[in-house]
C-alpha cells in the first residue's frame, strides 16, 4: 500500500511556448493513479501546465484521493540565501519575493535574467547567479562561474550533495541546469500552495493533507530511464518517458519506506528543502521497472522428460510465464483490441434512470380488465429530456428511450390506445411496470464490467461508454519480432537459385501476430552463420519484448538458434509429442524470451497457434487463452496411431468436418485451404465418417 493514491510528476521547463507537436524540453506531466500509469500530458506553456495541475488537484480532492505533486526543480536555496534576500529564513517569504518580481508572458518570454541581476546586486563582489545566452547582456550576471567565491552562501544544498546532483540552483544557463526552472517555477508553486488542502514538503506538517507538493530529481532513476529509452528507440521523447517512469517508481515505493523517508530529515531541510527520494536511488530504480524479468530456468523441463505431452507443455508455459508489458491509460477510442490492465467498474448505471421501452403513453399503476379512460397531460417525454413531474391521475405521451417522468411507472403501446377529447382510452388488463425498464436493470453503479486480462472488443466499448467510463488502463502491446534463419531462404519475388526456397514463414507469422493483437516487428532473415545470428539476436533483443524464430531449432550442425540459446545458458529444447511439429526451442536472450519454431511452414503455424499464441498472450497481460473447440461429425476416415497429438488441417462443410487430402507437412496449400484444425488426442483411434471429432476454427485462436 502506498502513502498516496495518485502521483503527479512535473518535468518543468524554462523554454518559450512550444508548438502543438509533443517534443523534448517541453513541460510533461506523468501521472500514476491507483497504481496504474496514465498517458503523460504534454503542456505547451507554463501557464497551460499550471491550469492542468490545478484541475488535477481539484479533481483528485473531489474524488477523495490523496495526491503527491512532485516537481523537478529545487524548492529552496542554500542556507542563508533567504535571509540575505528577504531578511528571514522562511522559505515561503522567498517564494513570495519571486512571485512579486518574476514576469512570465503567455509566449514564454520572461525576465529571469533581470531578476538574477537584481539578486546579484544584493551581494558584495560577484553574486552567486551565473550563466546566460550571450556575454553582452545582463552585465551583472557572469557568463561563466569562474571567479564566484560562494563565500556568503554555498553553491549547493545539502540534499544536492546527498543525491550527487550535478547542477546548482544558481546556474541559469548551459546544461545541466535547474536554476531557470526554479526561478520560473517558484511563483507557480506559491500560487498552488494557497489552494485549499495543499501542503508543501518538507516546510509544512503533512498529517493527512489531501495534496502534498514536493521536490524530486529525475536523475535518481537515470539508469532505468536509459535502459527504457534504448528499448523505445529513436522516436522516444526522454522527458515523456522520464515522468512516466518516475511517477510509477514513487507510486510503487512501500508506504512505510516512503513515510520514514519523508519524516526523517536533517534540520537544514526546513530552510533548503529536500529532494524526495534522496538516498533511495536503488529502491526507486527497482520500482521504475514495470515488470520483473523472466527467470533463466522458466523453460526448464523436469528431469527425465524426453517427449513432452501437449497438455504438459501448455501447463508449464501457463505457470512459468508472467506479464512483462507496461500499463498506460487510454481513451476508449484507442482501447479496441488492447488488453485491460485492471478491473473496470461502472461509474453510471445502465439505464441511468427508469425509461420506456416503446412509444406510447405512460401513467402510474397497472390496470384491471375493462375499458380505461385517463386524462392526457400536455407535452411529452422524449429521449434526452429531463424527467418532469406528471400530475396525479394523468397520462403523458412517451417515446422510446425516454426517462420516465416522475409519477410514471407503466407504459401502454401507442397501437393499443385511442386518443379523444384530451384523454387516452384503452382496454385492460395491463400489468404495473409494463413496457418500462428499471434504472440499473442492466448494470448498477459499482458493478464489475470488464476484467483485467480481457482483450477489449467493440461490444466492450459500448458497455464502457454506456456506463460512463471514458478511459481505461490497458497493457502496452507486446512487441514480438519474427526472424527467419537459413541460407536456403530468399525473399518472395527475388530470383531463387537451385536449392533455395522462398521464405514463407515470416509473412505468415507476422500476420498471425498482428491478428493476435501484438505489435509484429519484422527482424528479417539471418544466414547459417553463428556470429551473424548472435549479432542479430543482440540487436533484436533491444527492440522487442519477445522473439519468434523459424528454423535451426533441432540439434544438427546448422541448427544455430538452439546452439546459441544453449550457449546463453537459458535454453530448453522441448521435444513435444505433436504432429506436425516436435522440436520447439525455448529460451532467453538478454532476458528476452525466444520461441524457436520448426522451419516447416505447416509445423510453424501449428506450433504458433497451439504454444506461442497463448504464451505470448500471457506475456502481454491477457488471460490464458485456451481455444474453444466444437464436436462435429467427421466427413473423413483415418487410422491414428497412439503416442502423439495430431492436428489436421480442416474446414466445415454441410455441418461435417473435412480434412485436407494430404497430411504431409510440406503441403503449404493445405494451410490456405483450411479454416481450422481437427485435434486428435494421444490415444489410438480408428475414425469413420460420421464419428464425432473436435474441430477448432482458426477464429478460436484469435486469427
Amino acid at each position: 500500500m502506498n502513502l498516496f493514491d495518485t502521483i503527479l510528476v512535473a518535468d518543468w521547463s524554462a523554454a518559450k511556448r512550444m508548438g502543438p507537436k509533443p517534443k523534448r524540453d517541453a513541460i510533461w506531466l506523468g501521472i500514476t493513479r491507483d497504481g496504474t500509469s496514465q498517458e503523460p500530458v504534454y503542456c505547451r506553456s507554463r501557464q497551460e501546465a499550471e491550469r492542468e495541475i490545478v484541475e488535477i488537484i481539484e479533481a483528485e480532492i473531489a474524488a477523495g484521493r490523496r495526491l503527491l505533486c512532485a516537481f523537478d526543480f529545487p524548492f529552496g536555496y542554500p542556507q542563508g540565501f533567504a535571509r540575505h534576500v528577504t531578511g528571514s529564513d522562511d522559505p515561503f517569504g522567498l517564494w513570495d519575493w519571486f512571485e512579486a518580481h518574476i514576469r512570465d508572458g503567455q509566449d514564454g518570454t520572461n525576465n529571469r535574467f533581470d531578476v538574477a541581476e537584481k539578486l546579484n546586486e544584493m551581494f558584495d563582489g560577484l553574486g552567486p547567479f551565473w550563466g546566460k545566452p550571450n556575454r553582452d547582456e545582463w552585465l551583472g550576471v557572469p557568463y561563466v562561474k569562474s571567479g564566484i567565491l560562494f563565500d556568503r552562501v554555498a553553491e549547493k544544498r545539502a540534499c544536492d550533495t546527498v543525491s550527487k546532483a550535478s547542477s546548482s540552483c544558481f546556474q541559469l544557463f548551459f546544461n545541466p541546469t535547474v536554476g531557470s526552472q526554479q526561478m520560473l517555477g517558484l511563483p507557480m508553486l506559491n500560487r498552488l500552495r494557497r489552494l485549499n488542502g495543499v501542503r508543501v514538503w518538507p516546510f509544512e506538517a503533512l498529517e493527512d493533507a489531501p495534496v502534498v507538493l514536493a521536490e524530486v530529481w529525475p536523475g535518481l532513476i537515470e539508469n532505468s530511464v536509459k535502459a527504457e529509452l534504448a528499448n523505445e528507440g529513436s522516436e522516444a521523447i526522454r522527458d515523456r518517458t522520464q515522468v512516466r517512469m518516475l511517477a510509477n517508481a514513487l507510486a510503487r515505493l512501500p508506504k512505510d519506506s516512503l513515510m520514514d523517508h519523508m519524516t526523517s530529515l536533517p534540520s537544514v531541510a526546513r530552510e533548503e528543502a529536500w529532494i524526495l527520494g534522496a538516498g533511495l536511488t536503488e529502491e526507486l530504480n527497482a520500482a521504475a521497472v514495470s515488470a520483473p524479468p523472466l527467470r533463466n530456468d522458466c523453460f526448464a523441463l523436469p528431469q527425465g522428460v524426453h517427449w513432452t505431452p501437449v497438455d504438459e507443455a501448455l501447463d508449464l508455459l501457463r505457470h512459468r510465464l508472467t506479464t512483462i508489458t507496461k500499463v498506460e491509460q487510454v481513451d476508449l477510442s484507442y482501447a479496441h483490441g488492447r488488453i485491460a490492465a485492471a478491473d473496470v467498474i461502472a461509474v453510471r448505471a445502465n439505464p441511468p434512470l427508469p425509461n420506456t421501452a416503446v412509444d406510447g403513453y405512460g401513467f402510474a399503476g397497472g390496470r384491471a380488465e375493462g375499458v380505461h379512460r385517463i386524462p392526457l397531460a400536455d407535452g411529452r417525454a422524449a429521449a434526452g429530456d429531463a424527467p418532469d413531474q406528471l400530475p396525479d391521475g394523468h397520462a403523458i405521451r412517451v417515446l422510446t428511450g425516454a426517462a420516465l417522468p416522475q409519477g410514471v411507472d407503466t407504459v401502454i403501446l401507442q397501437e393499443d390506445v385511442r386518443v379523444e377529447d384530451g384523454h387516452v382510452l384503452f382496454q385492460g388488463a395491463l400489468k404495473q411496470g409494463a413496457n418500462t425498464r428499471k434504472a440499473g436493470e442492466d448494470v448498477e453503479v459499482g458493478d464489475l464490467i470488464l476484467r483485467a486480462g480481457r482483450q477489449v472488443t467493440s461490444a466492450d466499448l459500448a458497455l464502457l461508454a454506456a456506463t460512463g467510463v471514458a478511459s481505461i488502463a490497458v497493457r502496452v502491446p507486446l512487441r514480438v519480432g519474427v526472424l527467419s534463419t537459413g541460407d536456403e531462404l530468399v525473399e518472395a519475388g527475388a530470383t531463387a537459385a537451385e536449392g533455395q526456397i522462398y521464405d514463407a514463414n515470416r509473412p505468415m507469422l507476422l500476420a498471425l501476430l498482428s491478428q493476435m493483437g501484438h505489435r509484429a516487428v519484422d527482424l528479417g532473415r539471418a544466414p547459417d552463420n553463428r556470429a551473424k545470428l548472435r549479432k542479430t539476436l543482440d540487436e533484436s533483443a533491444a527492440r522487442v519484448d519477445a522473439i519468434i524464430t523459424s528454423g535451426g531449432v533441432s540439434a544438427g550442425d546448422e541448427d544455430h538458434v538452439s546452439a546459441l540459446l544453449d550457449e546463453a545458458g537459458a535454453m530448453a529444447l522441448w521435444r513435444i509429442a505433436i504432429k506436425p511439429g516436435r522440436p520447439l526451442a525455448l529460451g532467453l536472450w538478454n532476458d528476452v524470451p525466444v520461441f524457436g519454431l520448426p522451419g516447416n511452414p505447416v509445423a510453424a503455424m501449428v506450433c504458433t497457434l497451439i504454444f506461442a499464441g497463448p504464451a505470448l498472450a500471457q506475456l502481454a497481460g491477457a488471460d490464458w487463452q485456451a481455444p474453444q473447440g466444437f464436436d462435429v461429425p467427421a466427413a473423413f476416415e483415418k487410422r491414428k496411431k497412439a503416442g502423439r497429438r495430431e492436428y489436421l488441417r480442416a474446414r466445415i462443410r454441410d455441418g461435417h468436418a473435412e480434412v485436407f487430402a494430404s497430411e504431409g507437412s510440406g503441403r503449404i496449400s493445405g494451410l490456405s485451404w483450411a479454416e481450422g484444425l481437427i485435434e486428435l488426442h494421444e490415444e489410438e483411434r480408428d475414425i469413420r465418417a460420421g464419428d464425432i471429432v473436435r474441430y477448432i476454427p482458426f477464429g478460436s485462436f484469435g486469427v
